[in-house]
């Protein structure tokens, strides 16, 4: 019996799994031990960061992304293949990144263990992939070129078809980008399998028989062991896969399914080193990852086939992280409705393919457009990316919402390099990040800078020890902040508000709201009428700054603070003349859509 082809498997469990099932928050401490057992099986390729796994460590982790590559490193030992995700001209953050900044992020990672760097364009320009694809190979680094895929809502047509991504592949062939592999990447897992098949075909005979190619996609809508299934026939070399619990569902086939689905063919599952995987020991390496991830809260939607997604392309790695932001915002009933607009958002939008950071501009206007009302408020990374700030779109965006864009952002249009727009951005320097290290007396090293630069006032944050954890366990309960006990300690409820009073030499000390916020007790602002007009969140979210103070006089129109909601900032702005009686919410708060921000004297 002539010997078996092996088919090379890419454990994405501690990378994607994350994301697609856990919204990319996991602890290293609760997973560093398992990844032995996964070595021990025969897996000896990981995508262990990079993506959306290297903001979220410092977001909600409170984790160093740096730190946790060096000790997977360590435990994977030096002849593993380690690789993260890069998204081109965007590298690892959402927006677009300098020349500066990318070379700093490919010499960064290649320095804390990286041997591969998967590199995508949601957009599939060539020209986002040019510069960060040579910076990652001047790294010493290996440079996995990806071609993004997915399938268009049905009756939309024009992009997105096996011919498509021949003509993508051949263009970034022809501009000379350099590559070791290639890898087609379906993030929502819609494409279906025909397509697959003859997208891979055709792109074994452009590549030729020694070029290593990869095929990547997620379970949401049901098809991605079909899909798998295809591209193996057709030529693939390798497939991306997850062991439980961060499979099936949201995120990638199991490697024991498809090594099951591959049973009595003539292909068998193993490693660059060619030998096959042990699955005996592969499901071992199941039951305690499992086991290490118990205590952490799998949302029902992580583990769902979801039909509507080919209406909707939404990628698994977004869209429970999505989920759990509306769920954490007290308002996840209107998720269906979010998705039911998406379909319209991606028709509309130049048919980029839905992956990140195009999916979250996707899921962000059709977020939008739930709350706010339809077009009603365009989306600052959906508005630029019509307009052309990240790109060029696959097809032209529709000219109504092009306009409404440069409208609502007061930007024109724009042909230009993205890269070219993104090196004249002094806050994207490392000059400007040595400032602000400088300016928030912090060490000044190249990973502070990346740091910095990729994350904002987020990173910032982070370093100087400020930054909160908000991770989903099973064993967390719910946690009211109160004020110490004692006589003069008092708690008030005044219109279903909450507050809490200090009272110290028979007078009011301290005036404090339910979520820490303190209130000004100079209310010498307020007219002798005692009449006040009070700003409301417009939507669930979290306060990430307060520009005013209690005290204060504003005009109408004028910023007062900042709302992020589904990774969007919202500006709130006073609606009359008059002077601030109280903020009633805390930088860092959650808020509840209607809930009293603000209030004015008016």
């Amino acid at each position: 019996m002539a010997s078996k082809k092996i088919i090379e498997v890419m454990d994405t469990s501690y990378r994607d799994g994350f994301q697609s099932v856990f919204g990319a928050r996991v602890f290293m401490k609760d997973f560093a031990h398992t990844i032995q057992s996964a070595i021990d099986a025969g897996i000896k390729h990981f995508e262990m960061g990079g993506g959306a796994r290297f903001q979220a460590l410092f977001f909600y982790l409170n984790e160093n992304a740096f730190d946790q590559m060096d000790e997977f490193r360590r435990i994977a030992g030096s002849d593993a293949k380690l690789q993260t995700l890069s998204r081109g001209v965007n590298y690892v953050g959402l927006d677009t990144g300098s020349r500066e900044i990318i070379d700093l992020h490919a010499q960064l990672f290649k320095k804390h263990g990286v041997s591969v760097i998967r590199n995508f364009d949601a957009l599939n320009d060539p020209r986002n992939l040019e510069y960060s694809a040579k910076a990652i190979k001047n790294a010493g680094l290996d440079h996995e070129l990806t071609v993004t895929v997915m399938d268009l809502p049905p009756g939309c047509v024009g992009a997105h078809d096996a011919a498509f991504y021949k003509k993508t592949l051949k263009s970034f062939l022809d501009d000379g980008i350099p590559y070791d592999s290639v890898v087609f990447k379906d993030a929502s897992g819609t494409a279906n399998p025909r397509k697959v098949y003859e997208t891979i075909a055709s792109a074994r005979k452009l590549l030729g028989e020694e070029t290593h190619i990869r095929y990547h996609t997620h379970e949401t809508a049901g098809i991605g062991l079909s899909c798998y299934l295809a591209a193996i026939e057709a030529g693939a070399n390798g497939v991306d896969l997850d062991r439980e619990p961060v499979s099936g569902g949201t995120a990638h086939t199991d490697i024991l399914v498809m090594a099951h689905a591959l049973r009595g063919s003539k292909f068998v599952l193993g490693n660059h080193f060619g030998d096959e995987l042990d699955l005996a020991k592969v499901l071992e390496s199941e039951i305690i990852l499992k086991e290490a991830l118990k205590d952490y809260f799998i949302p029902p939607e992580a583990t769902q086939v979801s039909a509507v997604i080919q209406y909707s392309p939404m990628p698994g790695g977004a869209l429970t992280a999505n989920t759990q932001m509306m769920r954490d915002n007290g308002n996840l009933e209107k998720f269906p409705s979010v998705i039911e607009q998406m379909r319209e958002v991606v028709e509309k939008g130049g048919f980029g393919t839905s992956v990140t950071p195009v999916s979250q501009f996707y899921f962000q206007q059709a977020y939008s457009n739930v709350m706010f009302g339809k077009w009603k408020k365009i989306a600052d990374g959906y508005g630029r990316m019509v307009l052309g700030y990240f790109g060029k779109t696959p097809v032209a965006p529709d000219p109504e919402i092009v306009r409404l864009a440069s409208e609502q952002l007061k930007l024109p249009p724009t042909t230009e390099n993205a890269i070219d727009i993104a090196d004249r951005d002094e806050k994207k320097s490392s000059k400007w990040a040595k400032e602000q290290l400088k300016a928030n007396n912090l060490e000044i090293n190249d990973e502070n800078v990346f740091i910095v630069l990729s994350c904002g006032d987020k990173g910032v944050k982070f370093l100087r020890g400020e930054a909160k954890g908000s991770v989903r366990l099973k064993s967390d309960e719910a946690k009211t902040a109160k004020p110490a006990g004692g006589a003069e300690d008092f708690t008030i409820a005044v219109d279903g508000q909450t507050y809490f009073v200090k009272v110290a030499e028979g007078k009011i000390a301290e005036l404090s709201a339910a979520n820490g916020a303190k209130i000004a007790l100079d209310q010498s602002a307020a007219p002798a009428s005692g009449k006040t007009h009070t700003i409301k969140a417009p939507m669930p979210g979290n306060v990430v700054k307060i520009l005013k103070n209690a005290g204060d006089r504003v005009k109408n129109g004028e910023l007062v603070l900042v709302l992020e909601a589904m990774k969007m900032e919202n500006e709130v702005f006073a609606d009359t003349d008059g002077a601030i009686v109280s903020i009633d919410v805390a930088a860092g708060s959650k808020v509840q859509a209607g809930q009293t921000l603000v209030t004015i004297a008016a």
